[in-house]
């Protein structure tokens, strides 16, 4: 009876096995979650590096776009103190008018320059193809011979500064023409002979 109650009972050496290797499955498992963990937040930082990176790049790129904005007014006022004096009174002006007229030209000059370099680029689109992203239809205007959809008159400049609208060009669109440009004929292709209708 004796012989079957040692049998029964670990060994003292057996159980100090079975509790190491309990105690090393714990640490493994414990360090395989600090693994993952670890793991994640270095994804977590590269993430936000990145995020941080696009938003001052962005930063720095549209800074100056509520004073761009502002600016353009004045551009616009330029624009139209120049416009006012017509080719032939200008001509026929003082020279203290022509010294004005020519100070205004060089100031809307500067302001453009200035403003271009720094990101701010105009766009006319007179003859392109209409696209709600950077024009602003403000009437039609009926021309068979034009296709439908084609910029005819640029009422006021827009402007963008890098990939973004600051504003909408103000236009006049075609309407009335065909859906899309006919395909030019190629110069040495052979003329198309005439279809006879031969179900009569």
């Amino acid at each position: 009876m004796t012989d079957e109650t040692e049998t029964d009972t670990p060994a003292p050496a057996e159980a100090a096995t079975s509790a190491t290797a309990d105690a090393m499955a714990a640490l493994e498992a414990q360090a395989a979650e600090l693994r993952e963990q670890l793991l994640r937040t270095l994804a977590d930082m590269e993430n936000l590096r990145r995020r941080t990176e696009r938003e001052i790049k962005d930063a720095r790129q549209y800074a100056v776009t509520g004073f761009a904005r502002d600016m353009l007014q004045v551009g616009d006022n330029l624009r139209r103190a120049l416009d006012a004096l017509p080719a032939d009174s200008r001509a026929a002006a003082d020279q203290a008018v022509t010294a004005l007229f020519d100070g205004v030209e060089m100031t809307e000059r500067g302001l453009i320059s200035t403003l271009e370099k720094h990101g701010v680029r105009k766009i006319s689109p007179a003859g392109e193809k209409f696209d709600p992203n950077f024009h602003q239809a403000i009437y039609e205007v009926p021309n068979p011979d034009v296709v439908a959809g084609t910029v005819m008159q640029v009422m006021q400049d827009g402007y963008v500064i890098g990939d973004r609208v600051l504003r909408p060009a103000m236009v006049g669109v075609a309407r009335g023409g065909p859906k899309v440009a006919p395909a030019p004929a190629p110069a040495d292709a052979p003329a198309e002979a005439p279809r006879v209708d031969k179900t009569a």
